[in-house]
Parts: C-alpha cells; sequence; structure tokens
C-alpha cells in the first residue's frame, strides 16, 4: 500500500510521504555534542515533534547517546500544582521510555522527592544510571503556566552544573515561543521576559518552512510509489500559496490526491491546486481554525490590523512583532518587512473578520441591474450611498478590526453584478474598463448580498 499526506500527528517514514528532518535543523548535533541546553520554538504544525522524534530514534540507534523525546502537556491542567503535574509527567516520561527504549536504557525508578523537586530528581537519577550520555527533548514546554511553569524551569536550571553525569547531556525546550514569551501570570507580566529561570540556553532555534525544491521532493514521492505527477506549473502554485508551510503543503496534496484528483492516470495541475485551496479555506481544519482564535489576543491585533489596512506598524513593541512570527502568522519577507505568512492565511483572516459584517448584510433588490440584466452605475452608486448611510456605522462598529478594505464593507454589494457586465459598456460609464466577462442575463429579483 502507497503512503499518504500526513496532516495529523507526527510522521512516520513507513506510513507517511516525509522529508528528512535533520535538513531543516542545521547546527543541533553540534549543540548536543556541546551539551547544550537550547531552545527550538516554531509554529504549530510545522515539524517540530517530528524532527525531534526522529532525531532522537537516530542518536539512539548510533549508539553514542540515550535520547527520548518526553511532552509536557499532560501537566497543563495543573498550573498552581506542580507537585500534581509532576506526578502526571513523570508517568507519562516512563510510558514512553517503555515503549521506544530498549530495556539496558530504560530509566531506573524514580525516586520519592518532595513537590517541586521531582523533574529535577528524576533526570538526576535517570542521567546517572543510563550507559551512556542522556539527551531530552523536551515538548510543548509552553503547555505550563504560572507555578508549574516556573519550578520545572527551575528544577533544570538548578541541576544543569550536574551535566553530563549527574543531569541531561543536553537538553532542548520545544515549544511554540521563545522562552520570554512563556506564559505566566504572577509577577506583574504575562510573560518571563528577560529575567527567565531558564538563562542556561545557550541558543533559540527555529524550524524553518519547506523550499520549492522540497515542496517537489516531497510530491515526487507520491509520484514514484503511485505513477501520478505533478505539473510544474502545480508545484510552483503550491509553493506560492503555502510558502512551504508543512501542514498546508500536506493538507493541499492530501486534497489534491484524495479527493479532486483520484485518479492516478491524471496528473495534477495548478488549477487543481486552486480548487484544493478553496476547500481548506472554507473547510477551516482545527490548526487553521486555531490561527483564527489568535487574531481575537490584542497583541496580535496590534500587528495584524495596521498590516491588512495598509498601515504602518509605528510603536508596536518588538516583542510583539516576535511573537506574531513565531506563531507563524506573519513572517519577515526579503525586502525585511513583515507580511502574512503566505497567501492562504491571509484570505483566511479576511474572510473570517468581514464574516460577522457579511453575516449581518441584509438582503437588497439588485436595482443597479437593468430589465436585460445590465449594470447602471448610477443607480449602483445611488444604492451604495443609500445602503451606507442606514447600514455604514453599525457594520463598521461590529467589525473586530477596521480595516480599509472592500471584504469589511458593504461595498461588495458591487462583486456580484460586476461579474455580468456585457463585453462593450456605454462609452459614458466609469465602470466599463472593469468588465471581466462576457455579458449574460442577470436576474432581477431580490438577491441576497454575499
Amino acid at each position: 500500500m502507497p503512503r499518504w499526506f500526513n496532516t495529523a500527528g507526527p510522521c512516520n517514514p513507513a506510513d507517511h510521504y516525509m522529508l528528512p528532518p535533520e535538513e531543516r535543523l542545521p547546527g543541533v548535533r553540534d549543540l548536543i555534542d556541546r551539551k547544550a541546553y537550547f531552545v527550538l520554538h516554531a509554529p504549530r504544525q510545522i515539524g517540530k515533534t517530528t524532527s525531534l522524534l526522529t532525531l532522537a530514534q537516530a542518536l539512539t540507534r548510533e549508539g553514542r547517546y540515550v535520547a527520548l523525546l518526553v511532552s509536557a502537556e499532560v501537566g497543563a491542567p495543573f498550573p498552581d500544582d506542580p507537585g500534581a503535574a509532576e506526578l502526571a509527567m513523570l508517568s507519562e516520561w516512563r510510558g514512553l521510555a517503555g515503549s521506544q527504549l530498549p530495556a539496558e536504557l530504560q530509566p531506573p525508578p524514580f525516586p520519592d522527592a518532595p513537590p517541586g523537586q521531582r523533574i529535577g530528581a528524576a533526570l538526576r537519577a535517570w542521567a546517572q544510571a543510563a550507559p551512556r550520555p542522556l539527551v531530552v527533548f523536551l515538548d510543548e514546554i509552553d503547555a505550563l503556566r504560572d507555578i508549574t511553569l516556573i519550578s520545572v524551569l527551575r528544577q533544570l536550571r538548578s541541576g544543569y552544573p550536574g551535566r553530563p553525569h549527574g543531569f541531561p547531556h543536553a537538553l532542548a525546550l520545544i515549544g511554540l515561543r521563545d522562552v520570554r514569551d512563556y506564559k505566566v501570570a504572577s509577577g506583574g507580566g504575562d510573560r518571563l521576559s528577560t529575567s527567565s529561570p531558564f538563562n542556561i540556553k545557550v541558543e533559540s532555534l527555529t524550524l524553518r518552512n519547506f523550499t520549492r525544491d522540497e515542496v517537489a521532493a516531497l510530491v515526487a514521492q507520491h509520484t514514484a510509489e503511485t505513477g501520478q505527477g505533478f505539473h510544474s506549473s502545480a508545484v510552483d502554485r503550491a509553493f506560492e500559496l503555502t510558502q512551504g508551510q508543512p501542514w498546508l503543503v500536506n493538507a493541499l496534496a492530501r486534497q489534491l490526491v484524495d479527493v479532486l484528483v483520484k485518479d492516478r492516470a491524471q496528473p495534477i495541475t495548478a488549477a487543481d491546486v486552486d480548487r484544493a485551496k478553496e476547500i481548506l479555506i472554507e473547510r477551516q481544519d482545527t490548526h487553521l481554525d486555531s490561527l483564527v482564535e489568535r487574531l481575537r489576543e490584542p497583541r496580535i491585533r496590534a500587528v495584524i490590523e495596521p498590516m491588512l489596512a495598509g498601515g504602518t506598524l509605528g510603536d508596536v513593541p518588538e516583542d510583539d512583532r516576535r511573537f506574531a512570527v513565531d506563531l507563524g502568522l506573519v513572517r519577515r519577507a526579503a525586502e525585511g518587512g513583515l507580511v502574512i505568512a503566505n497567501p492562504i492565511y491571509r484570505e483566511i483572516i479576511v474572510r473570517q473578520l468581514a464574516s460577522g459584517v457579511r453575516d449581518s448584510l441584509p438582503r437588497i433588490p439588485a436595482t443597479w441591474l437593468t430589465p436585460d440584466g445590465r449594470l447602471d452605475a448610477d443607480r449602483l452608486l445611488d444604492a451604495f450611498l443609500s445602503f451606507w448611510r442606514q447600514h455604514g456605522e453599525p457594520l463598521l462598529g461590529a467589525a473586530p478590526y477596521h480595516l480599509g478594505h472592500p471584504a469589511a464593507t458593504p461595498a461588495r454589494a458591487a462583486d456580484a453584478p460586476l461579474s455580468v457586465l456585457p463585453a462593450t459598456e456605454p462609452a459614458g460609464s466609469s465602470l466599463a474598463r472593469h468588465s471581466r466577462t462576457p455579458s449574460r442575463t442577470a436576474p432581477t429579483s431580490s438577491r441576497s448580498v454575499p
């Protein structure tokens, strides 16, 4: 059975098309060899867990280290109870070790320790008992909050001088954000900022998106196993729309080969990619929906709103701009400025921000159409002005962001009539030059504005 494009959970090379993860993690092996404690932060669904899981397996298989990817996520329900969080985490870690490591590399029984010291005690005992240097990749670290987060970070810092024989040889914290953006509710702010209890980090790394050639290499695996090809223009279009964001690349490819073009004798075209893009945008899977939720956060709004409105970021703090980049909503363009991360995200953001306004639009009689279905520009402008006088201010007030684009205003009422303009508009019409399609008859009855 051929493999498939994965959009849920870590990739497995036996089941999924995937690229060599270490190619997107240059320098990580050097950090491990140098006994470094470091941070790897990148947006969700970009391949962090897959990359570090694969690296841990390789390090163990090569015989130099005992390496394991573990998670802090099970401690998240206990932000104010470090002891309960520690017990939940250590129980899961033992289960992971049991399923991923050979018997001789299993951790010893974790010693009893007071709440707030159990993580450090467990790692100390394991490092002392391990026949090889211990490497730990701690995933989902920023799922922890408040006292529990600070407790875990301080235990790691406290044990750091004892490495490599009395504490892990190397350790990585893996999450969405850099250490300074880990959330805490105490201390007068909502971020650790520069006074981090994890000031032992050597470096903060991130995981880049796929390049255009890597997108081509990924879909080429599907071609090799099924015979179904991708036109070069389809690969170009997929990269243009996704900018190589790994989840989007896999989601587009999965939609293409599993839903839209199931006949393996038919190659994938750029037009097929555009169809798949529309389906993804309309469906808004969990990954896309979680990005939309971020738009409600004041720090994100301060960055996104002026970008969509064509303004400048002004005095938006650098931390907030970096936070938006870390979440994957925006990226730094080659020219140096910030832009929305990719065209798919941009379209989703604009549609979502305008959705409440669009759903509030009343039914409007198409008074701007003549009896034969042609556009009357004067009637259109009159209808718009009348509508705006009655509904403009309430609709703008209901918009979550105040943007200077048509998607958030009733001017969208002109979208449909523009699609029915005749090929030749009367010379006096100011809209004649905008005609894009041949004429066709349009209904003159009341219609709902999209």
